[in-house]
């Protein structure tokens, strides 16, 4: 994991959903990635001064300001100050203009002082500035680079140790992908959109959704004071939807689950992003493996170790362990258990004795977060599906044995293989299962002779939105929601931004194969099915929960998903974990609709979350494994 990252290249209105054809693949203009505390409405200036040369109105709704000159400065201060915030507006501005927010505008004994994110057509920079005591500008330093998913505190410049950007994985081939990044280049006399969040000493800035433009203010750390909209130049400046967020209020939760669950948490400590569970001691109760430690059932009290057991803190570090899958893979009638990514590696149950288990590396690389554990080739033995050095794979455990390097299988052209999003179903009808991914599926051949491509069919089976780490999702549900005999599609669309929506297939007169995308949920500019928004859904499955033949979604948000800061949209949003229940309804968009309950408030997703009936009373229980701990969700019977 903390490899993967390194080289890694997720109010209200009336309930409604939309549909969208796979043929669109452009996102929403303008989101919404936080809920501000204020937003201005006013039809005056009264919640603002005026300081500099210049002037600001108001007209129907916006901000409008205007330098006197080509060389003045001409400030528009909210008269409430912060030190850490929160900000997001629509703003429009020419080639010939400078904007920009000032933050921590603090008085001094010249004039002021602050930080400034200056807008031009050219560049979009934070700086140093310091100002006279009417606002023009006495000068500006540009803050040294800081930001990416490393730290919330920027170290100072001389620690050579501190981490400074990713590392890239170098440029993939150039191959043809169903969904394109939008774009996100400043709009002259256009609407642009702007987020930015102030916390400690490092700024971090978001344009039109883009990634992140990051600095570090080592003179400002303990400044205080309000912000200000800043209009430079010939032309004049115009802001709307401006609203801001006080970051130093947190709000944990009151602790909620689902009257259907009943809450267990086995472990308090982080050790995983991933669970699983079999009868490992052979006693005749399921255990639960997340990570290093193995808790044995029925009570789920004691438990011991596979690995060295080594915690680790959510605010600076990552678990490695992303996936773990159970599977007696000598034969030898005692569960094993394989964990990946960032390799696989499978560990071999010994039996009855006191001791830690012994691991053998089987797949060196394995590129995505997400995989996925079935058997691909129906002859009994399941396999692992994952992506590695830019291509879609899975990998067969050897059949001499199984301790040995595993026999890999390449499916793709190289440039499909993403860290996040991956499934397994028959999406044709043949019998066969399918792997899908973010950019579409791949159609398993008749023939698994030979280590052949597998026929691409490009869908765009993910989003950009709101998210800094790439696009795709968790795991992708393959079933059919709405009752046609058709297998869909359910997917969160980005595991680091916001999303959840399922892809309806259809089929045209000479059986050609189409998806129909119909949102669940989204960021906070719409309302989402049962008015549930969350971002980070990076962990998810799918069971019938409910025990009425129709498997529902299991999905939840991880929390501090890139360490603690805000690299990440709503990264301090409560750590939920919903199920979505599949209801056919011939009069919602698709014919089918989702229906969020609540699951647990205080515990969220990892990598993984894994559904299987612990104590065999016909009820799907849930195990989820992240930095809060380990827990399980006992699912009721539906007789009771």
């Amino acid at each position: 994991m903390k490899k993967l990252l390194f080289i890694a290249v997720g109010v209200l209105l009336a309930v409604r959903a939309y549909s969208q054809t796979m043929s669109d693949t452009t996102t929403k203009r303008f989101s919404l990635s936080f809920i501000p505390d204020w937003t201005f409405k006013g039809a005056t200036l009264d919640e603002w001064k005026r300081v500099g040369k210049g002037d600001w109105t108001v007209q129907n709704g916006e901000l409008v300001g205007k330098a006197s000159s080509a060389d003045a400065t001409s400030w528009l201060v909210l008269n409430q100050s912060f030190q850490d915030v929160g900000f997001h507006a629509l703003f429009k501005c020419s080639k010939d203009s400078e904007t920009g927010i000032l933050f921590r505008m603090e008085q001094t004994a010249e004039g002021f002082n602050g930080v400034l994110l200056s807008i031009k057509a050219d560049e979009v920079a934070p700086y140093q500035v310091t100002l006279d005591t009417n606002g023009q500008e006495l000068g500006r330093t540009k803050l040294r680079y800081a930001g990416s998913i490393f730290y919330r505190l920027a170290p100072p410049e001389s620690d050579k140790d501190r981490p400074s950007q990713y590392v890239s994985r170098g440029k993939s081939p150039e191959v043809p992908l169903p969904v394109a990044r939008p774009s996100t280049e400043f709009r002259q006399q256009d609407w642009n959109q702007l987020e930015v969040f102030f916390d400690l000493n490092v700024i971090r800035s978001f344009l039109n959704q883009g990634r992140e433009i990051g600095g570090a203010s080592d003179e400002s750390f303990e400044s205080y004071g309000p912000i200000a909209l800043l209009a430079k130049g010939n032309e004049e400046v115009r802001f709307k939807e401006v609203g801001v967020k006080d970051l130093a209020n947190r709000i944990t939760p009151t602790e909620k689950s689902s009257s259907r669950f009943n809450v267990q948490r086995i472990s308090d400590m982080y050790y995983s992003w991933g669970a699983d569970a079999a009868d490992f001691d052979r006693d005749g109760n399921i255990d639960v493996v997340s990570g290093p430690n193995i808790f044995f059932g029925p009570d789920f009290t004691r438990h011991r170790e596979i690995f060295p057991a080594i915690a680790v803190s959510p605010s600076k570090e990552f678990t490695e362990v992303n996936a773990q899958y159970s599977y007696d893979f000598n034969h030898d009638g005692w569960p094993d258990i394989l964990v990946s990514p960032m390799k696989a590696v499978l560990y071999i149950n010994p039996q009855k004795e006191s001791r830690r288990w012994e691991s053998y590396e089987v797949v060196p690389a394995v590129q995505s977060e997400i995989t996925d554990f079935k058997d691909i080739d129906n002859d009994g033995i399941p396999e692992l599906i994952y992506a590695a050095e830019g291509t879609m794979r899975y990998a067969k455990p050897n059949p001499t044995d199984p301790t040995k390097p595993w026999i890999e299988h390449i499916i793709s052209e190289v440039g499909y293989g993403v860290a996040h999003g991956i499934g397994t179903g028959d999406i044709n009808g043949d019998g066969r299962l399918d792997i899908l991914n973010p950019y579409g599926w791949w159609e398993q051949p008749a023939d698994l002779i030979g280590n052949g491509l597998w026929a691409y069919h490009p869908v765009a089976f993910s989003d950009y939105g709101h998210g800094n780490g790439g696009l795709g999702g968790s795991i992708m549900a393959v079933y059919d929601v709405n009752g046609d005999g058709l297998n869909d599609v359910v997917t969160s669309l980005n595991a680091h931004g916001f999303g959840l929506a399922w892809f309806e297939q259809q089929r045209k007169d000479r059986g050609e194969i189409k998806f129909v995308k119909h949102m669940i949920n989204d960021d906070y500019s719409v309302h989402s099915a049962g008015g549930v928004t969350f971002s980070q859904q990076h962990g998810a499955t799918f069971a019938d929960i409910d025990q009425d033949g129709i498997p529902d979604f299991i999905v939840g948000k991880r929390y501090f998903t890139h360490l603690d800061n805000f690299f990440d949209p709503d990264p301090y949003g409560p750590p939920v974990l919903y199920w979505y229940r599949t209801v056919r309804n011939p009069d919602a968009p698709g014919g089918a609709e989702f229906i969020p309950e609540l699951i647990h408030n205080r515990s969220g997703a990892g990598s993984e979350v894994t559904a299987i009936d612990i104590n065999k009373d016909g009820a799907v229980d849930i195990i989820s494994a992240t930095n809060r701990g380990t827990f399980i969700f006992w699912n009721k019977p539906k007789d009771k």
